[in-house]
Protein backbone atom coordinates (compact mmCIF):
# COMPACT_ATOMS: atom_id res chain seq x y z
CA UNK A 1 0.00 0.00 0.00
CA UNK A 2 1.15 3.29 -1.17
CA UNK A 3 1.64 6.31 1.61
CA UNK A 4 -0.40 9.05 1.93
CA UNK A 5 2.35 11.37 0.72
CA UNK A 6 3.52 8.93 -2.12
CA UNK A 7 0.28 9.25 -3.39
CA UNK A 8 -0.10 12.63 -3.35
CA UNK A 9 3.01 12.88 -4.98
CA UNK A 10 1.98 10.54 -7.92
CA UNK A 11 -0.86 12.98 -8.25
CA UNK A 12 1.30 15.89 -8.56
CA UNK A 13 3.83 14.02 -10.86
CA UNK A 14 0.69 12.88 -13.15
CA UNK A 15 -0.80 16.14 -13.15
CA UNK A 16 1.75 18.32 -14.22
CA UNK A 17 2.91 17.04 -17.84
CA UNK A 18 -0.78 17.62 -18.45
CA UNK A 19 -0.70 21.30 -17.15
CA UNK A 20 2.28 21.57 -19.34
CA UNK A 21 0.79 20.36 -22.47
CA UNK A 22 -2.10 22.64 -21.76
CA UNK A 23 0.08 25.51 -21.40
CA UNK A 24 2.06 24.39 -24.58
CA UNK A 25 -1.38 24.19 -26.41
CA UNK A 26 -2.86 27.18 -25.47
CA UNK A 27 -6.15 26.00 -23.74
CA UNK A 28 -6.91 27.62 -20.58
CA UNK A 29 -5.30 25.57 -17.67
CA UNK A 30 -7.77 24.31 -15.49
CA UNK A 31 -7.88 24.66 -11.92
CA UNK A 32 -6.42 21.72 -9.86
CA UNK A 33 -9.06 20.93 -7.09
CA UNK A 34 -8.21 17.26 -6.15
CA UNK A 35 -4.46 17.86 -5.43
CA UNK A 36 -3.02 20.61 -2.94
CA UNK A 37 0.82 19.91 -4.17
CA UNK A 38 0.01 21.31 -7.50
CA UNK A 39 -1.42 24.56 -5.43
CA UNK A 40 1.69 24.63 -3.00
CA UNK A 41 4.72 23.89 -5.64
CA UNK A 42 3.01 26.60 -7.50
CA UNK A 43 3.24 28.75 -4.56
CA UNK A 44 6.56 27.76 -3.84
CA UNK A 45 7.70 28.55 -7.50
CA UNK A 46 6.59 32.01 -7.43
CA UNK A 47 7.09 32.74 -3.76
CA UNK A 48 10.75 31.57 -3.36
CA UNK A 49 13.32 33.96 -2.31
CA UNK A 50 10.49 37.04 -2.03
CA UNK A 51 10.64 38.77 0.90
CA UNK A 52 7.10 39.89 2.50
CA UNK A 53 7.23 43.16 1.03
CA UNK A 54 8.47 41.72 -2.55
CA UNK A 55 5.42 38.92 -2.48
CA UNK A 56 2.86 41.91 -1.28
CA UNK A 57 4.30 43.88 -4.41
CA UNK A 58 3.91 40.75 -6.65
CA UNK A 59 0.42 40.24 -5.59
CA UNK A 60 -0.58 43.33 -6.32
CA UNK A 61 0.77 43.29 -10.03
CA UNK A 62 -1.47 39.87 -10.30
CA UNK A 63 -4.55 41.90 -9.27
CA UNK A 64 -3.28 45.14 -11.70
CA UNK A 65 -3.04 42.34 -14.55
CA UNK A 66 -6.31 40.65 -13.79
CA UNK A 67 -7.73 43.27 -14.33
CA UNK A 68 -6.54 44.71 -17.61
CA UNK A 69 -7.43 41.35 -18.75
CA UNK A 70 -11.01 41.86 -17.22
CA UNK A 71 -11.09 45.44 -18.99
CA UNK A 72 -10.05 44.09 -22.37
CA UNK A 73 -13.25 41.39 -22.71
CA UNK A 74 -15.18 44.27 -21.89
CA UNK A 75 -14.41 46.05 -24.47
CA UNK A 76 -14.88 43.13 -26.56
CA UNK A 77 -17.89 41.19 -25.65
CA UNK A 78 -17.94 38.80 -28.61
CA UNK A 79 -14.73 36.77 -26.62
CA UNK A 80 -11.02 37.50 -27.39
CA UNK A 81 -8.19 34.57 -27.50
CA UNK A 82 -5.32 34.18 -25.56
CA UNK A 83 -2.89 35.50 -28.05
CA UNK A 84 -5.69 38.51 -28.72
CA UNK A 85 -5.81 39.13 -24.65
CA UNK A 86 -1.57 39.18 -24.89
CA UNK A 87 -1.47 41.30 -27.45
CA UNK A 88 -4.00 44.06 -26.03
CA UNK A 89 -2.71 43.94 -22.20
CA UNK A 90 0.95 43.52 -23.48
CA UNK A 91 1.67 40.99 -21.59
CA UNK A 92 3.31 37.62 -21.79
CA UNK A 93 0.67 34.67 -23.07
CA UNK A 94 1.95 32.40 -20.45
CA UNK A 95 1.39 35.08 -17.66
CA UNK A 96 -2.19 35.45 -19.80
CA UNK A 97 -2.72 31.93 -19.64
CA UNK A 98 -2.37 31.72 -15.87
CA UNK A 99 -4.28 34.50 -14.99
CA UNK A 100 -7.30 33.26 -17.20
CA UNK A 101 -6.90 30.08 -15.44
CA UNK A 102 -7.61 31.24 -11.87
CA UNK A 103 -10.28 33.76 -13.13
CA UNK A 104 -12.03 30.46 -15.08
CA UNK A 105 -11.84 29.25 -12.02
CA UNK A 106 -13.72 31.82 -10.14
CA UNK A 107 -16.28 31.90 -12.88
CA UNK A 108 -15.14 35.74 -13.60
CA UNK A 109 -14.48 34.09 -17.44
CA UNK A 110 -15.84 31.56 -19.29
CA UNK A 111 -14.88 29.83 -22.70
CA UNK A 112 -16.92 30.30 -25.90
CA UNK A 113 -19.30 27.82 -27.00
CA UNK A 114 -16.80 27.06 -29.42
CA UNK A 115 -13.72 26.95 -26.87
CA UNK A 116 -11.35 29.22 -29.11
CA UNK A 117 -11.70 32.32 -27.31
CA UNK A 118 -12.41 33.57 -23.52
CA UNK A 119 -15.03 36.28 -22.56
CA UNK A 120 -16.67 37.35 -18.87
CA UNK A 121 -18.20 34.91 -17.25
CA UNK A 122 -21.61 35.10 -15.08
CA UNK A 123 -19.95 35.93 -12.06
CA UNK A 124 -19.16 39.75 -13.27
CA UNK A 125 -22.46 39.95 -14.39
CA UNK A 126 -23.76 38.95 -10.44
CA UNK A 127 -21.31 41.72 -9.34
CA UNK A 128 -22.57 44.40 -12.13
CA UNK A 129 -25.84 43.78 -10.66
CA UNK A 130 -25.14 44.17 -7.09
CA UNK A 131 -23.19 47.32 -7.42
CA UNK A 132 -26.33 48.54 -9.28
CA UNK A 133 -28.51 47.68 -6.69
CA UNK A 134 -25.94 49.40 -4.11
CA UNK A 135 -25.96 52.79 -6.23
CA UNK A 136 -29.48 52.83 -5.15
CA UNK A 137 -28.99 51.84 -1.91
CA UNK A 138 -26.67 54.27 -1.10
CA UNK A 139 -28.79 57.07 -2.92
CA UNK A 140 -31.71 56.88 -1.18
CA UNK A 141 -30.76 58.55 1.96
CA UNK A 142 -29.94 61.76 -0.05
CA UNK A 143 -33.05 61.58 -2.08
CA UNK A 144 -35.03 61.04 1.01
CA UNK A 145 -33.17 64.23 2.74
CA UNK A 146 -33.09 66.08 -0.78
CA UNK A 147 -37.50 65.90 -0.96
CA UNK A 148 -37.76 66.68 3.28
CA UNK A 149 -35.85 69.61 2.72
CA UNK A 150 -37.75 71.10 -0.65
CA UNK A 151 -41.54 69.14 0.36
CA UNK A 152 -41.16 68.02 -3.63
CA UNK A 153 -40.47 64.97 -5.31
CA UNK A 154 -36.42 63.80 -5.76
CA UNK A 155 -35.72 61.11 -8.42
CA UNK A 156 -32.86 58.66 -9.60
CA UNK A 157 -32.43 57.54 -12.68
CA UNK A 158 -29.49 56.05 -15.02
CA UNK A 159 -28.41 56.81 -18.57
CA UNK A 160 -28.93 53.53 -20.48
CA UNK A 161 -29.00 53.74 -24.18
CA UNK A 162 -31.32 56.33 -25.68
CA UNK A 163 -32.84 57.28 -22.51
CA UNK A 164 -33.24 58.26 -18.85
CA UNK A 165 -34.55 54.99 -16.83
CA UNK A 166 -36.07 55.55 -13.34
CA UNK A 167 -34.25 53.46 -10.58
CA UNK A 168 -35.90 55.30 -7.78
CA UNK A 169 -37.63 58.41 -6.50
CA UNK A 170 -39.15 59.69 -2.90
CA UNK A 171 -42.38 61.65 -3.43
CA UNK A 172 -43.23 64.92 -1.65
CA UNK A 173 -45.03 66.46 0.72
CA UNK A 174 -47.41 68.44 -1.25
CA UNK A 175 -50.79 67.22 -2.29
CA UNK A 176 -49.91 68.05 -5.95
CA UNK A 177 -46.59 66.57 -6.64
CA UNK A 178 -45.16 64.41 -9.82
CA UNK A 179 -44.99 61.04 -9.29
CA UNK A 180 -43.01 59.02 -12.00
CA UNK A 181 -43.00 55.15 -11.80
CA UNK A 182 -39.76 53.35 -11.53
CA UNK A 183 -38.73 51.78 -14.72
CA UNK A 184 -39.86 54.68 -16.93
CA UNK A 185 -38.25 55.75 -19.74
CA UNK A 186 -37.54 59.51 -20.31
CA UNK A 187 -36.37 60.95 -23.14
CA UNK A 188 -32.48 62.79 -23.16
CA UNK A 189 -33.49 66.13 -25.06
CA UNK A 190 -36.54 67.57 -23.53
CA UNK A 191 -35.68 66.16 -19.45
CA UNK A 192 -33.77 68.00 -17.23
CA UNK A 193 -32.16 64.99 -15.97
CA UNK A 194 -31.69 64.13 -20.09
CA UNK A 195 -29.50 67.25 -20.76
CA UNK A 196 -27.60 66.78 -17.31
CA UNK A 197 -26.73 63.37 -18.65
CA UNK A 198 -25.68 64.21 -21.87
CA UNK A 199 -23.51 66.86 -20.96
CA UNK A 200 -21.28 64.43 -19.44
CA UNK A 201 -20.76 62.37 -22.40
CA UNK A 202 -18.00 63.82 -25.32
CA UNK A 203 -19.71 65.97 -27.41
CA UNK A 204 -19.60 63.86 -30.80
CA UNK A 205 -21.21 60.87 -28.62
CA UNK A 206 -23.88 63.23 -27.08
CA UNK A 207 -24.78 64.55 -30.80
CA UNK A 208 -25.36 61.35 -32.22
CA UNK A 209 -28.05 60.31 -28.79
CA UNK A 210 -29.54 63.56 -29.79
CA UNK A 211 -30.29 63.74 -33.36
CA UNK A 212 -30.85 60.13 -33.24
CA UNK A 213 -33.76 60.82 -30.67
CA UNK A 214 -34.65 64.32 -32.99
CA UNK A 215 -34.50 61.90 -36.11
CA UNK A 216 -37.07 59.33 -33.89
CA UNK A 217 -39.58 62.35 -32.86
CA UNK A 218 -39.76 63.72 -36.01
CA UNK A 219 -37.90 66.58 -35.01
CA UNK A 220 -36.22 69.68 -36.56
CA UNK A 221 -33.46 70.14 -34.12
CA UNK A 222 -31.11 72.97 -33.46
CA UNK A 223 -27.38 71.19 -32.52
CA UNK A 224 -25.86 74.76 -32.39
CA UNK A 225 -28.38 75.99 -30.13
CA UNK A 226 -28.64 72.70 -28.10
CA UNK A 227 -25.07 72.44 -27.79
CA UNK A 228 -24.71 75.77 -26.80
CA UNK A 229 -27.04 75.43 -23.68
CA UNK A 230 -25.49 71.36 -23.21
CA UNK A 231 -21.97 74.15 -22.30
CA UNK A 232 -24.21 76.04 -19.95
CA UNK A 233 -25.12 72.68 -18.12
CA UNK A 234 -21.68 71.71 -17.99
CA UNK A 235 -20.51 75.05 -16.78
CA UNK A 236 -22.85 75.28 -13.67
CA UNK A 237 -24.11 71.47 -13.16
CA UNK A 238 -27.32 72.17 -13.30
CA UNK A 239 -29.69 71.34 -16.00
CA UNK A 240 -33.70 72.56 -16.68
CA UNK A 241 -36.72 71.51 -18.04
CA UNK A 242 -39.12 74.27 -18.14
CA UNK A 243 -42.62 72.65 -19.85
CA UNK A 244 -40.67 70.93 -22.10
CA UNK A 245 -40.97 67.36 -21.37
CA UNK A 246 -44.36 67.05 -19.30
CA UNK A 247 -47.18 70.58 -19.64
CA UNK A 248 -47.32 71.74 -16.15
CA UNK A 249 -44.23 70.59 -14.77
CA UNK A 250 -40.52 71.73 -14.45
CA UNK A 251 -37.58 69.93 -13.25
CA UNK A 252 -33.85 70.78 -12.39
CA UNK A 253 -31.54 67.98 -12.41
CA UNK A 254 -27.98 67.38 -12.49
CA UNK A 255 -26.04 64.16 -13.19
CA UNK A 256 -22.81 62.15 -11.98
CA UNK A 257 -20.72 59.42 -12.52
CA UNK A 258 -21.15 56.17 -10.22
CA UNK A 259 -17.58 53.94 -9.57
CA UNK A 260 -18.34 51.92 -12.22
CA UNK A 261 -18.45 55.35 -14.88
CA UNK A 262 -21.81 54.82 -15.33
CA UNK A 263 -24.25 57.81 -15.68
CA UNK A 264 -26.91 58.96 -13.29
CA UNK A 265 -28.79 62.01 -12.53
CA UNK A 266 -30.84 63.88 -9.49
CA UNK A 267 -33.85 65.56 -10.65
CA UNK A 268 -36.69 67.69 -8.77
CA UNK A 269 -39.68 68.00 -10.61
CA UNK A 270 -42.01 70.44 -9.48
CA UNK A 271 -45.63 71.61 -10.37
CA UNK A 272 -44.71 74.87 -12.75
CA UNK A 273 -47.00 77.39 -10.42
CA UNK A 274 -44.83 76.51 -7.44
CA UNK A 275 -41.14 75.79 -9.55
CA UNK A 276 -40.52 79.66 -10.28
CA UNK A 277 -40.71 80.95 -6.78
CA UNK A 278 -38.30 77.72 -5.57
CA UNK A 279 -36.57 77.44 -8.65
CA UNK A 280 -33.48 79.04 -6.52
CA UNK A 281 -33.84 76.97 -3.59
CA UNK A 282 -34.48 73.80 -5.41
CA UNK A 283 -31.11 74.43 -7.92
CA UNK A 284 -28.85 75.24 -3.89
CA UNK A 285 -30.67 71.84 -2.50
CA UNK A 286 -29.34 69.90 -5.19
CA UNK A 287 -25.96 71.01 -6.19
CA UNK A 288 -25.16 70.21 -2.24
CA UNK A 289 -26.77 66.98 -2.40
CA UNK A 290 -24.46 65.93 -6.21
CA UNK A 291 -21.73 67.14 -4.56
CA UNK A 292 -22.08 64.93 -1.76
CA UNK A 293 -22.79 61.51 -4.27
CA UNK A 294 -20.06 62.73 -6.57
CA UNK A 295 -17.24 62.36 -3.31
CA UNK A 296 -18.46 59.57 -2.22
CA UNK A 297 -19.83 57.65 -5.86
CA UNK A 298 -17.22 58.96 -8.60
CA UNK A 299 -14.71 56.31 -10.18
CA UNK A 300 -11.39 55.96 -8.33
Amino acid sequence: MLHRNMVHYVRYTVHLPLAIRQQDSGTPVPHCRSCRLCCIAERERTGAGMSDGEQGRSGIQVIARAAAILRALRDNTEGMSLGQIADRVELPRSTVQRIVGALQAERLVIATSSGGSIRLGPEITALSEATRYNVVEECRLHLSELSRRLGETADLSVLRGAGMIFLDQVPGTHRLRTISAVGDVFPLTTSANGRAALALLPEPEARALVEAEWQRMHQQGDWPGFAAMLAEVRQHGIAEDADEHTHGISALGGAFRDRNGEIHAISVPVPTPRFLPMRHKVKTELRETLNHLRQNLSPA
